[in-house]
């Protein structure tokens, strides 16, 4: 089955011109002009992946990305016009998995959309407990239904941000390379976005310790990658330990 792209921008053309150059490739692409349709396109046709314009009249693409990621979880690559750091930080705040600056190549659309493709698909391979639970229970990670509490509140991860957090919780205790974080959360390709990982870092430290000015779980290692402590871990089990030999 061809991988179904949904295209939301409202100049008709660039639509078409994508979707002429995306078909002979193996893609099926679906053009949407207006930001009122888009909700009920996805809905409709449950795309694999979505491309979404920033700039269009009535919603901007940052409200429909909001909007998108209450009914799915399909890669959104942003078309933006804007270079600047706070509109690509938005764009991720919101949802966007990544990022294609206008005016773009079609070599270039054709290898972001491959990669976000492939890494949405991708079954994890190292095994791991399905339920992770640090600091007596303060933060609680399910890898089985993908969900992650915060002090017995569930916490809204985008799915860029759950499949980083699951990458290093399912290497605990080791530290994972920038390289190979980029490779899981993000897809061949992706290698040299360090910056963009970097502020994926920076907003899941936020959502997710005590304190994200000094984290207790995402532990940097300069010039290297990142690795998430088992201290924590242990030391809620040697607690529990304790409680129940008491």
């Amino acid at each position: 089955m061809k991988p179904k792209i949904i295209m939301i921008d409202d100049d008709e053309t660039l639509c078409e011109l994508v979707r002429v150059n995306l078909t002979p490739r193996g893609y099926e692409v679906i053009g949407v002009n207006d930001s009122n349709e888009a909700i009920l396109a996805v809905q409709k046709n449950r795309p694999d992946l979505i491309i979404l314009d920033i700039m269009m009249p009535g919603q901007d693409g940052y409200e429909v990305c909001k909007r998108l990621r209450k009914i799915t979880e399909a890669p959104i690559l942003f078309l933006t016009a804007k270079g600047r750091e706070q509109d690509l930080v938005k764009g991720f705040e919101v949802g966007g998995d990544d990022y294609v600056r206008k005016p773009f190549s079609l070599r270039e659309l054709e290898a972001r959309i491959s990669a976000l493709i492939k890494r949405s698909k991708k079954t994890p391979t190292n095994p791991a407990p399905s339920i992770l639970e640090y600091d007596d229970g303060f933060l609680k990670i399910n890898l089985e239904t993908k969900h992650v509490y915060r002090n017995g509140k569930m916490l809204h991860l985008t799915p860029t941000e759950y499949r980083l957090l699951a990458c290093l919780v399912r290497n605990i205790g080791a530290v994972v390379t920038h390289e190979d974080l980029l490779k899981e959360a993000w897809g061949e390709g992706y290698t040299d976005a360090i910056a963009s990982l970097s502020l994926y870092v920076r907003y899941l430290r936020e959502k997710i310790e005590p304190d994200a000015s000094n984290p207790r779980y995402i532990i940097t290692k300069w010039g290297v990658g990142y690795w998430f402590s088992d201290q924590n871990q242990k030391d809620s089990q040697s607690k529990s330990a304790e409680i129940q030999s008491s």
